[in-house]
């Protein structure tokens, strides 16, 4: 992992044209192609990015990033170079979901249907260019749908299943995938926020999956 902090400024051109004016950023330039530029402000969020694989060029002052197959660009000009180390991270280790996330993950892939329609497993864990799906499976219509799977429903865990759609609906063949996040409770903020987006909110009790207790009786609720 190379990381650089430079007085720079950064142009973004592709679907849009994007520029952020010279200023002293953080430059995370990562061994998978991934290429981040951050503000010391803004939390954690990058203001600009280009995911891996991509392919990078030092010309003079200036770093092209191209995405392969696409007319995206992100040329960074370095106006004066203030630390430029390069670390090696070693082999990854990939996030290790907690006792909770990963047996409701377990048992909601033995059981898709706990989730309040008729689904059927495609594969746990599926890959995409960010990260892993916890389900993907297929509802009564033959439609894709990606599940994703915590202990609380939270606005990053919208977020999260956001960027999952977005890189699964980029594929023609599943334009129509839609999502589910299902949590064993959930904060109305990213109950809000899920609606907006389109994706349903599936709540779950690891007990009740087990079959350890009966489900709440809701019918005067």
């Amino acid at each position: 992992m190379r990381l650089l902090v430079a007085r720079c400024e950064v142009r973004y051109t592709g679907r849009l044209t994007a520029v952020l004016p010279e200023a002293v950023r953080l430059l995370i330039l990562k061994a998978d192609g991934s290429v981040l530029v951050h503000d010391d402000a803004g939390g954690y969020k990058p203001l600009n990015w280009m995911t891996g694989p991509t392919h990078i060029e030092e010309l003079g002052d200036t770093l092209f990033i191209r995405k392969p197959k696409t007319e995206d660009v992100l040329e960074i000009r370095l106006a004066e170079v203030l630390s430029d180390v390069v670390h090696d991270m070693g082999e990854s280790a990939a996030l290790q979901k907690d006792g909770v996330e990963r047996d409701l993950q377990l048992e909601l892939a033995a059981a898709p249907c706990a989730l309040g329609e008729e689904l059927s497993l495609v594969k746990r864990e599926w890959a995409t260019e960010i990260g892993p799906v916890d389900l993907m499976c297929r509802d009564e219509s033959g439609e894709w749908v990606a599940v994703e799977i915590k202990r609380i429903g939270t606005i990053d865990a919208v977020e999260q299943l956001t960027r999952y759609l977005g890189f699964i609906r980029a594929d023609p063949a599943k334009a129509a995938c839609r999502g589910i996040l299902a949590a064993q409770k959930f904060k109305p903020q990213a109950v809000a926020l899920a609606e907006q987006r389109g994706i349903r909110c599936a709540e779950v009790d690891l007990a009740v999956l087990r079959g350890e207790r009966e489900p709440d009786l809701t019918l005067f609720q």
